[in-house]
């Protein structure tokens, strides 16, 4: 019995269909690509005469009312791959596809009046299964055929689709949160950072207010980081190709590396990754049992090649920093550094307002480095410890990477939805490369373990994220400005320009709003700029040296200074919202 998300998946993928047809009918010399159901809808790729405007969508969606209320059904054939080739000779993108599925492949076509598309199905019986009430097409992208930006670019129409009209407009209230929400339009409304295509893209410019969060995010990380026992390292941002055809990074990650730079009659690379410099800061000296293990931090920048057609705001870039760190333990140290990181993990994600966390624990695959009792030994350390901290979590067999098994702990928003940030990685591959070793107890050189972790993942996307669940509106402590004085009338800037003296001196974020507008105006902006404390200042505050508080939730109340620089405080050691 299908389950319900399979019903979704099925009409879905017959209104992707009936939504090409639509197309169809207004370009009828249309090429068409791909149209799969994805999480909450559909999408189709189409090569189209001219560009789609967003009315076009309207005229589409009426089409696909129509085709719906004709009630055609969905009927499967197998098909010869010359009949195929034969059908779809119109279709260069359908005749690609046929020609790169094997010989032996069975070909199914289906036929929906007089659309006949190349698909595996399945479908529903017809398209009077579906609700007309129920679905509506969101939007219009851009999208190279195959993910290939050397290849053409076609028209992609996104759609969402549910069983009936409430559904669809639950759905769509949710897509208008997400909107509202999105880090790169409050990134452009809240000053924070910016991208210019001229400079490259998927490099990202801090601005002021963005900046500010961002050391306030990195000295609370270096500063947990040194009462947990780590040490700070900082490596270079080149290394030379000896390096990374050590590491195996040019035999493995070459496509995601940047073309080589020459130097010195030496070919340097921009690095992807830290790692390959903490080994060799580590090969730099012998080591016993007894100084180990070594937990070697680093926000370290990197540079990794995305396609452009992948780069999307904070969350996929070209240029980042890790907020790295490398453990380098003996065996026996090997289950509590486990428990230690990722309790560390923990309180690290939760200190930012992420409660609900799940653990994904990825295991040996059938390729890999290292013996397989190290194997075991280091899954078994993982899953322990999540089992042991009570953390959810779920198993998939044979998804680790070829040098070690790692756990992925991903956190839910505010909106319900699951990012992946932490990574604890155990690596056999790098110390075997880089011959690393310690003379344990009996004096005999020995291979330590080595454990790769990454709290954040990012400075850059752990931010965006924190724009989105937060959506713009950051606890106290997070805030780039924590409170903004507000006269109500200019005789009285000296009083607020005092009051912003006394604050700083008292490590708040404060400004005064000196300008000649009116002051409903400014309470407004300062709302729109998601300030947590705006302090008006007229006659009675003055005289009675206090403040008329007003939160950016709404809450009004009136406290003398020292009540109002009090309270503050506490909000922000408490690292609460207002």
């Amino acid at each position: 019995m299908d389950t319900g998300e399979e019903k979704l998946a099925r009409m879905r993928h017959s209104m992707a269909h009936v939504m090409a047809s639509g197309v169809l009918a207004m370009f009828p010399d249309a090429k068409i690509a791909i149209g799969p159901a994805i999480e909450n809808g559909f999408y189709y790729d189409f090569e189209l005469p001219r560009k789609l405007k967003p009315e076009d969508l309207k005229v589409i969606e009426n089409r696909m009312i129509k085709l719906i209320a004709e009630d055609y059904s969905f009927e499967r054939e197998i098909i010869m791959r010359a009949d195929a080739l034969r059908l779809f000779g119109s279709q260069p993108y359908k005749i690609e596809l046929i020609n790169d599925l094997p010989e032996n492949e069975e070909l199914s076509i289906y036929r929906m009046g007089s659309f006949i598309d190349l698909c595996r199905g399945p479908h529903v019986q017809s398209t009077g299964k579906l609700c007309p009430q129920g679905f509506k097409l969101t939007s219009i992208a851009g999208a190279y055929w195959r993910g290939d930006e050397k290849r053409p670019m076609l028209q992609r129409i996104y759609g969402t689709a549910w069983h009936d009209s409430k559904a669809l407009r639950t759905h769509l209230a949710h897509l208008e949160e997400l909107e509202k929400r999105d880090h790169r339009r409050l990134g452009r409304e809240l000053d924070l950072f910016s991208i210019h295509e001229q400079v490259g893209a998927g490099l990202v410019h801090w601005h002021p207010k963005g900046a500010r969060i961002r050391v306030l995010v990195e000295d609370f990380w270096r500063t947990e980081h040194y009462k947990n026992g780590y040490e700070m390292v900082f490596t270079p941002h080149v290394g030379k190709r000896w390096l990374w055809e050590t590491s195996g990074h040019l035999d493995f990650y070459s496509e995601s590396m940047y073309p080589s730079l020459h130097m010195d009659k030496s070919a340097y690379y921009i690095k992807p990754m830290n790692c390959p410099f903490h080994v060799m800061i580590y090969n730099n000296g012998k080591h016993s049992y007894r100084d180990l293990p070594y937990r070697w931090a680093e926000l370290g920048t990197v540079y990794r090649y995305e396609r452009s057609g992948t780069l999307h705001g904070l969350l996929r870039i070209r240029g980042f920093t890790q907020d790295d760190a490398h453990l380098i333990c003996t065996p026996s140290q090997m289950q509590g550094e486990i428990r230690d990181v990722i309790r560390f993990s923990l309180y690290m994600l939760r200190s930012f307002g992420f409660q609900e966390i799940e653990a994904y624990l990825s295991t040996m695959p059938e390729k890999a480095v290292g013996a397989r009792e190290r194997w075991e030994a280091a899954q078994d350390s993982l899953r322990e410890t999540v089992e042991l901290e009570k953390l959810k979590y779920k198993v998939d067999e044979g998804g680790g990477a070829f040098y070690g098994p790692k756990i992925d702990l991903k956190v839910r928003d505010a909106l319900g939805r699951i990012w992946q940030l932490s990574t604890i990685q155990f690596d056999f591959n790098l110390p075997d490369r880089f011959n690393m070793t310690f003379t344990d107890s009996d004096g005999i050189e020995t291979r330590p373990y080595m454990i790769h972790r990454a709290l954040f993942g990012s400075i850059e996307r752990f931010f965006g994220v924190m724009i989105e669940n937060y959506g713009g509106a950051f606890p106290v402590w997070l805030s780039p400005v924590q409170v903004v004085l507000i006269p109500v009338a200019l005789n009285f800037s000296d009083y607020a320009s005092e009051i912003v003296h006394e604050m700083r001196g008292q490590d708040i974020r404060a400004e005064a709003d000196l300008g000649n507008e009116r002051l409903n105006a400014k309470i407004r902006n300062h709302q729109t700029q998601k300030v947590p404390f705006m302090l008006i200042v007229g006659e009675r505050e003055c005289e009675n040296r206090s403040v008329s508080v007003r939160t950016r939730g709404g809450e009004k109340s009136t406290l003398s200074i020292d009540e109002a620089i009090e309270m503050i405080q506490k909000k922000i050691i408490a690292k609460e919202t207002v």
